[in-house]
């Protein structure tokens, strides 16, 4: 694969790799080098960074090294200078060995956790990106005043707006999207299928396969790509470049791409639903035409880890404050450890639309775009290991919507954790299932709590500016 990679690069004449690699938030960074320095030494003696300026604090050094996968490249559409980005792991030096805490090595500590329990068996993902574009983005918090301003042109507020004037650059002709109206919207009122068209274009272009695109529920300017299935590491690194792709090729059109779960009051939420499967031979492992959700024996235990850890879980897959704005009743966010057929408040639903038994799957509906995608697929994957190896039962589904249910019956289905500091609280009582087989590193998660609860605090100690609505003049 070395040779393979090393001859793409000199056959197609690429100036620069880029080599890109996450850190523990789940952000790209990267360094660039000229492509004649790059050679089969690069995959022995890596490319030097210092690892503590990005928070891989090293047990030795701050000296740390990339090691290229030269399975893992793509063509940089971005670049006007012919550059190849390759993807990269994060080693320690003397001796060279994996980073504890890198993200994409801890998946694939999962994927090898998988392959000891299932041989021959693959975890199979495929997610939702949900985001919106937005056409001017600013904000500030100061000791004295604190504001965020975002404008779309879609949005039903625009429709008050007189333009051209100021700094408005579009005529407002109307056909504004109504609050929570956005769901399939068609043209003039969706202004954005362009942008999605293209974005996609770059999709097909890096290999990332496209189900659909479409205009969501956020009158202003939410959208959604779903693309289809593939094996977990594999879907790993593709949803970094499906993020990396949909906020730069927004830049390109001069629109500002956010998968912040929350940005808009009154609109929904942005999440990152990952649909799944373990498969063999290429076909589902949880299909049973005799069940009554026609799931098997190991898929219902997997569903029953994956709701027994979901309040843990959480920790990883909604992994900021503003996650839990969006996981509240009334917006087809889930707020309780569910499953269902086909409801979409339940925390797991099983598509009822299904027709190829080959992928019989279930969809996991917390998680945002927040989340490191790494260690998003990895700590779902565990979960869900963990309840096949312990035969977790998840019991019989709930086919009704929660709003309709008693306090008494709600009641049986446990509340999922209503903030980030309970979801880091869930994580401290129930780590296990993600250090069997050493996936999680001690290392990890302790980082990882410590951040999020630095951000906790953060806005723990910061005024809201509700507040002052509702308590300035007592």
């Amino acid at each position: 694969m070395i040779q393979k990679l090393l001859k793409k690069v000199k056959d197609e004449k690429f100036e620069y790799i880029d080599l890109k690699f996450s850190d523990i938030h789940g952000s790209w960074r990267h360094i660039t080098i000229p492509a004649e320095t790059f050679t089969e030494k690069s995959f022995v003696n890596g490319i030097g960074v210092d690892g503590s300026s990005i928070g891989f604090l090293s047990v030795k050094a701050g000296d740390m090294i990339l090691i290229p996968d030269p399975e893992v490249y793509f063509v940089d559409p971005f670049w006007e200078t012919p550059t190849l980005s390759v993807l990269a792991n994060i080693c320690e030096v003397n001796p060279t060995e994996p980073h504890p805490r890198d993200p994409r090595f801890t998946a694939q500590k999962a994927a090898d956790s998988l392959e000891k329990l299932l041989p021959g068996a693959e975890a199979m993902m495929g997610p939702e990106f949900e985001f919106y574009l937005f056409d001017e983005v600013r904000y500030n918090q100061e000791p004295n005043k604190a504001f965020y301003f975002l404008d779309a042109e879609e949005a039903e507020w625009k429709s008050r707006d007189a333009s051209p004037s100021g700094k408005d650059t579009f005529a407002n002709r109307g056909h504004q999207i109504r609050y929570k109206e956005g769901y399939h919207a068609a043209p003039p009122r969706d202004k954005t299928y362009e942008i999605r068209a293209y974005i996609c274009k770059l999709f097909k272009d890096a290999g990332i396969e496209i189900k659909y695109h479409h205009h969501e529920v956020g009158g202003a300017s939410q959208q959604e790509i779903e693309v289809g299935f593939a094996p977990m590491m594999e879907m790993a690194d593709k949803s970094m470049l499906a993020r990396y792709l949909i906020k730069n090729g927004a830049v390109a059109k001069g629109k500002s791409a956010s998968f912040m779960p929350k940005p808009l009051f009154m609109e929904p939420g942005s999440g990152l639903h990952v649909h799944q499967f373990l498969a063999k031979d290429g076909k589902s492992i949880f299909y049973d035409k005799n069940d009554p959700v026609q799931l098997s024996e190991t898929g219902r235990y997997y569903l029953g880890g994956i709701l027994k850890h979901a309040p843990a879980l959480l920790a990883f897959t909604n992994p900021s404050t503003n996650s839990f704005k969006r996981l509240v009743p009334g917006f087809e966010a889930p707020v309780r450890a569910s499953y269902s057929e086909g409801n979409r408040t339940a925390c797991v639903r099983i598509p009822g639309y299904i027709k190829d038994p080959s992928e019989m799957r279930m969809e996991f509906r917390p998680p945002d775009g927040t989340a490191n995608m790494y260690l998003l697929f990895a700590s779902m994957l565990m979960a869900g290991l963990d309840g096949i190896k312990s035969k977790i039962d998840p019991g019989a589904p709930l086919n009704v919507d929660f709003a309709k249910l008693t306090e008494e019956e709600a009641d049986k289905y446990p509340l999922l954790p209503s903030s980030l500091e309970r979801a880091l609280e869930a994580l401290k009582k129930d780590s296990d299932f993600l250090q069997a087989d050493g996936v999680f590193s001690d290392e990890l998660l302790d980082m990882w709590v410590k951040i999020k609860r630095s951000e906790v605090e953060q806005i723990k100690v910061r005024p809201h500016p509700w507040e002052f609505r509702l308590y300035y003049d007592v």
